[in-house]
């Protein structure tokens, strides 16, 4: 048992034992970690001093260099207030100058001005006083002009009594009222100044038509030589060559089907004859005729001909001729320098191409009209533009002139305004062939150049019928007139030979007369180019010696 109590003693002894030394090495270790604080605090607020010492240190610095920043900036900023106060300074006399001299030169023009002012008075004052002197004449002269008048007015009473007195002498004598002589009188007077009226008016005439023949000529020839077209005028009947008459047969078809086919198709007649080797195509349409001939060529180089070959060809042909004719268009505007033009006109412009007039391509003719009237134009120092582009479009209603009722300048004036051409084009167009009046000198060149184109040698020709028919008309015309004795229309009808008889018609009424004939001509008359009317009065006397 004492052994138990001695072993218990033991374990409680060794159990005291161990709490102890835990014990105390768990109060050394609190020891220890204060002690380690306390020295750790000490050393962090040595640290946090040091830290403190360096930053106030490094903000000394800063404020140090800040200062001295600041005081570098004043005093570049005085220096730049002191270099804009000087710039300031040097503008502000720089102005005052100007401005002085501006105030020196506005006194001096002032004192210019007042001077010219002084001497105008002075004149003036001077011109007021011979004005002066020159009223008193005046009236003077006036005073002496009414007592001349008076004794004027004394004698014309004294040669009015005289007058009457022999007024009623001269009644008594002659058996002739007063009224009745004063009406002989007047008639006699009125026949002699009609006479010498009509003589000076034909020298005034003569005079003005030969400087403006000459003038005119000038420009004409000028502009003809720098135009410089070609006289050939085209046929209007189309033929097509065959290369042997065998062809004729297949062109005419089985009972005549290919023939009726083409015709159809293209709405031309042919007209497939005696003649060897040739079919002639006959048609009111020029386009449509070219399309005959050209369908016929290409079926002859083919070999093929049957209706449905030939409105297969046809088809082909009216596409590429639709391209030539605008093709032909835009060379004409390109050949006259005329542009802005509608799409539609630059089609009827190359319609032209295939149209003719007197057998002169009217194509190839509204080009030279508008290179005329252009050339004309620039000579006279007028709108060059203007002028081409009427010349280019006068004849554009012969373009439809053959599809719609009505004259081709109708047609043409209807055309310009549908396609909002200017007015004094479509007033060129209209007055081309004298319907209407010429607004513009340039349509007046337009009406020349036209002329001109047409009357050239070689440019249009026309039938004989036509041609005697035209002859005999105006002889007929020139025979019509009072006092004609004989009348004949020579030089191809370019002019009309009026001989008069001298005891009916005097050189006075000679004058007149011709401008009756031209004027009569004019209106009942359809021509190229211009007639020139001569009337001849000659007075022959005869006596014979016995």
């Amino acid at each position: 048992m004492m052994a138990n109590f001695g072993s218990l003693l033991l374990t409680m002894n060794t159990g005291l034992a161990v709490g102890l030394i835990v014990l105390a090495l768990v109060l050394g270790a609190g020891i220890a970690a204060v002690v380690t604080w306390q020295v750790l605090k000490k050393v962090s607020q040595k640290r946090s001093e040091q830290k403190l010492d360096a930053t106030q240190k490094q903000v000394e610095e800063m404020l140090e260099k800040a200062d001295s920043e600041i005081k570098q900036r004043k005093k570049e900023a005085i220096l730049e207030a002191k270099e804009q106060d000087l710039k300031r300074r040097n503008e502000f006399e720089q102005e005052m100058k100007e401005k002085r001299a501006e105030q020196k030169r506005v006194e001096d023009r002032l004192n210019r001005q007042e001077d010219a002012l002084e001497k105008k008075e002075t004149e003036l004052s001077r011109k007021e006083q011979s004005l002066d002197a020159r009223l008193n004449n005046a009236n003077q002269k006036i005073e002496e002009a009414q007592k001349k008048l008076d004794e004027v007015q004394k004698t014309q009473e004294l040669v009015s009594r005289q007058h009457e007195l022999m007024v009623e002498e001269l009644e008594r004598i002659s058996q002739l009222t007063k009224d009745e002589a004063k009406k002989q009188l007047t008639e006699e007077i009125m026949d002699e100044t009609r006479r010498d009226l009509a003589v000076q008016v034909r020298n005034l005439e003569q005079q003005a038509k030969e400087e403006a023949d000459f003038n005119a000529k000038s420009i004409i020839t000028l502009a003809i030589q720098r135009c410089a077209a070609d006289q050939a005028s085209e046929s209007t009947v189309s033929v097509v060559p065959l290369p042997n008459d065998d062809m004729k047969a297949r062109i005419i078809g089985r009972e005549g089907r290919n023939i009726r086919a083409i015709e159809n198709a293209t709405g031309i007649e042919l007209v497939i004859d005696d003649t060897p080797e040739v079919v002639l195509l006959s048609g009111f349409d020029p386009v449509r005729r070219e399309v005959a001939r050209l369908t016929l060529e290409k079926l002859i180089s083919d070999g093929r001909i049957h209706p449905a070959r030939i409105e297969e060809t046809v088809e082909k042909v009216q596409k590429e001729l639709d391209q030539e004719i605008k093709e032909a268009g835009e060379s004409a505007m390109f050949e006259t320098n005329v542009y802005n033009l509608h799409p539609e006109i630059i089609k009827l412009l190359g319609r032209l191409k295939f149209r003719t007039s007197y057998g002169q391509n009217v194509y190839r003719h509204s080009i030279e009209v508008s290179q005329l009237a252009g050339l004309m134009a620039q000579e006279l120092g007028l709108d060059v533009n203007f002028a081409k582009r009427a010349g280019l479009l006068h004849d554009i209603g012969k373009a439809v002139d053959h599809e719609q009722e009505g004259t081709h300048i109708q047609l043409g004036a209807e055309v310009a305004k549908k396609y909002k051409e200017n007015a004094m084009i479509v007033n060129a167009i209209m007055a081309h062939h004298g319907d209407v009046e010429p607004k513009t000198v340039e349509a007046v060149l337009v009406q020349a150049a036209d002329a001109i184109s047409g009357a050239r040698p070689g440019a249009r020709r026309e039938t004989g019928a036509g041609y005697v028919k035209r002859l005999e008309k105006l002889e007929e015309i020139g025979s019509s007139f009072k006092g004609v004795d004989k009348c004949y229309a020579i030089q191809a009808g370019r002019e009309v030979r009026v001989i008069v008889k001298p005891d009916q018609v005097d050189d006075a009424q000679a004058l007149f007369l011709a401008k009756d004939i031209a004027k009569k001509i004019e209106n009942e008359l359809e021509y190229p180019g211009q007639i020139k009317v001569n009337v001849i009065r000659e007075f022959r006397s005869v006596e014979y010696a016995k």
